[in-house]
């Protein structure tokens, strides 16, 4: 039996984390269940709507937020409401493979620049990790804005 894979993050502020990373990954906000959104159309207004019309108290609105690869290639990715804040280091994080065709200067100069831009988003830069053959071509480790840990790679 074949399975499929969705990557769960918990979060502190659910919605705002999954509009981290959308940006980081190119995906979207899928719509809620049995709504048609135009092409122009907010996924995330429609989910205020939705919610609020499903009589899901004010407070409950953010418990959850979903993102999903917009090919449908990837996994989905969701986003949980949990009380708890991180403790300890990630057992396991998402390797963002943005530069892994290039080598050497070339590519620890793509993975500064991707990380300047995640910066601005909200990301911590946590360590640089230059190449070392023959094992490492270069990697450079982040945080999202609630701490999980990421690779640039």
């Amino acid at each position: 039996m074949s399975a499929t894979v969705q990557i769960t993050f918990d979060a502190h502020d659910p919605r705002a984390l999954s509009l981290f990373w959308k940006e980081v990954l190119g995906y979207v906000h899928p719509g809620p269940p049995g709504v048609d959104l135009s092409p122009s159309a907010d996924p995330l207004a429609a989910w205020d709507e939705f919610l609020a019309a499903s009589g899901v108290p004010e407070e409950r609105r953010n418990s959850a937020s979903a993102l999903e690869d917009p090919e449908g290639a990837r996994p989905r990715i969701f986003f949980q409401q949990v009380p708890e804040d991180k403790v300890a280091k990630n057992r396991l994080h998402l390797d963002v493979r943005t530069a892994s065709e290039l080598r050497g200067d070339e590519r620890m100069a793509a993975l500064e620049a991707r990380s300047a831009q995640l910066v601005a988003l909200g990301a911590t830069r946590l360590e640089r990790h230059d190449p070392e053959a023959p094992t490492s071509v270069g990697f450079l480790v982040m945080a999202d804005p609630e701490g999980n840990e990421f690779c640039l790679d």
